[in-house]
């Protein structure tokens, strides 16, 4: 008598868990906005890495301290680049060098 070997069927590939299974998206979502965001996401994101390149883990240590004193010195042009390449490496810390910022100009004035 002769045997035959019937492997057993996985619930996940079944016909039914198939049909029921939700279908992919026929395309990418793109989630960078308009171009003119996607060119100025482009530029910070080379220039923190760039940075990183350099400072390594502390990068992000390094451009809000560069921030800051860009800051105080009254460069707020300098302030938002280092500010942006911050967020690019610790959006956290440079929130909260923004909020920290902010309070101190306002104590100020």
């Amino acid at each position: 008598m002769p045997l035959h070997f019937a492997a057993a069927r996985s619930t996940a590939n079944s016909p039914i868990a198939r049909a029921l299974a939700r279908k992919a998206l026929a395309r990418a979502a793109n989630d960078n906005g308009d171009v003119a965001d996607a060119v100025s996401f482009d530029t910070t994101m080379r220039a923190a890495l760039r940075h990183f390149a350099e400072h390594g883990l502390n990068a992000a240590k390094e451009a809000a301290r560069l921030a800051e004193d860009a800051h105080f010195s009254g460069d707020m042009q300098g302030y938002r680049w280092w500010l942006a390449i911050c967020r690019r490496l610790d959006r956290k810390a440079a929130d909260r060098l923004a909020h920290r910022l902010e309070v101190a100009s306002a104590l100020i004035y």
